[in-house]
């Protein structure tokens, strides 16, 4: 099999997995396990707590000791068996503590797969700026096969999610000691100072003004995405409860409607060499936030009637949102960090979007629904909450083009490290 169709099947599954349950674990909790909004928000929120340590840590081991493609598919089998478990709790604390253990099995390999993939194409010669994007939209792809198989199976209330993406998990596990190796490539001979030794030397980066207000924004873009992530499944839920939508096709199959979302990504992945190569990454990243106040924007005025086009073009929308900020960042951050730890400036990267980003996305946006957009009857302001969303990415955007400096010159790649050989993201 060639090195691109085994990084294509790498990164089917490892967003298949993801795609299982992540959309719909929404209408799973307020349906089926009838638990609170600030509980979901906890829950939620796991993804953000095992991301602000776990990429970083499990990134420092890939570059110190062990082979990245070997640490990635333990993780995932070991995430496989807590998968299993899930569907037999039925107490939120309990909840909390197994979907955290899920999440620091699952959030490090987001950002091993890209070191693994960037270390296999530079080996074969490649331009990773050129040829990842059309390998990492497959796994966008798999995000929308496992949506669609989640909603046609009618498991979207259902704890069947949890077995398809166990079982994904255990395959890709195992899968993953086939891929081609990426060994440790940190000196440990030479490794003396007390940041290498602890494993945080991808923190100096935070030492570059640019880097650290990138990282920064990078994290307040990491909430916007956990609000669409937590929320958008269970807004067209709600609306089955509403006789003018009750059969429309938006009501009964809202993962389908979601997955346009991802099929939307898989278009504008494509579009990120040109747009960063022409703009650069502060343009890039500004048009994801613009994208992000769009998305929310059309979901408040939207509605599974005449107004699902609005909902529909939102879901476009979000391709831009999503990958311009979540793709071109990686590939930014790959240009900028030393070669040495660039599985852990990965790991920084996730730390900052789906760590911190994920946990103030996931816990205040459950504390503020609940307190300011929940009537006393459960029934929640989905206009309101949208539109508090967007409110909160415009005013991102505007901050953002205030203080992010960087000169972009779109004739010219250059390497942060001259001389090593590495081809920097403009």
């Amino acid at each position: 099999m060639s090195l691109k169709l085994r990084l294509i099947a790498m990164n089917f599954l490892q967003f298949f997995v993801w795609g299982s349950w992540l959309i719909t674990i929404g209408a799973y909790w307020f349906q089926h396990m009838h638990w609170s909004g600030a509980q979901f928000g906890a829950i939620f929120s796991t993804m953000g707590i095992a991301s602000l340590f776990m990429p970083s840590l499990m990134g420092m081991i890939a570059d110190k000791w062990i082979n990245a493609e070997k640490l990635y598919g333990a993780l995932h089998i070991a995430g496989a068996a807590v998968l299993f478990a899930v569907p037999i709790v039925n107490d939120p604390t309990t909840m909390f503590w197994v979907m955290l253990v899920n999440m620091m099995c699952y959030m490090p390999t987001i950002s091993l797969s890209i070191a693994v993939a960037y270390s296999a194409l530079k080996g074969a010669g490649k331009d990773v700026v050129i040829d990842y994007p059309p390998i990492r939209v497959w796994g966008t792809i798999g995000f929308i096969v496992a949506l669609w198989t989640v909603s046609l199976l009618h498991l979207e209330t259902s704890s069947g999610q949890f077995y398809v993406a166990a079982a994904a998990a255990l395959l890709l596990g195992l899968y993953a000691f086939s891929l081609p190796p990426c060994p440790p490539k940190l000196d440990r001979v030479r490794d003396k100072s007390l940041l290498d030794t602890l494993g945080l030397t991808s923190f100096k980066l935070f030492r570059n003004g640019k880097m650290a207000i990138f990282f920064i924004f990078a994290m307040l873009l990491g909430a916007a995405l956990q609000l669409t992530n937590a929320y958008g499944d269970t807004f067209l839920h709600d609306f089955a409860t509403v006789d003018a939508y009750k059969g429309l096709i938006a009501v009964r199959y809202p993962a389908i409607i979601m997955s346009i979302s991802q099929v939307s990504e898989t278009l504008f992945i494509l579009a990120i060499p040109f747009f960063l190569k022409r703009f650069g990454i502060k343009t890039v990243m500004l048009i994801s936030m613009l994208a992000w106040t769009l998305r929310f924007g059309l979901f408040a005025y939207g509605n599974p009637g005449g107004g699902l086009w609005m909902i529909v073009l939102s879901c476009i929308v979000y391709g831009m949102a999503f990958d311009f900020f979540n793709i071109s960042g990686s590939l930014f951050v790959e240009g900028q960090a030393d070669p040495a730890i660039r599985a852990s400036a990965q790991g920084l990267f996730m730390l900052m979007t789906n760590g911190i980003g994920a946990v103030l996305g996931s816990s205040l946006s459950g504390i503020i629904i609940d307190r300011w957009f929940t009537d006393a009857g459960g029934n929640k302001d989905w206009h309101g909450i949208w539109l508090a969303f967007a409110a909160y990415s415009l005013v991102v955007a505007v901050l953002f083009q205030i203080l992010f400096r960087h000169r972009h010159e779109p004739h010219r790649v250059t390497s942060a490290h001259p001389g090593r050989g590495e081809v920097a993201a403009p």
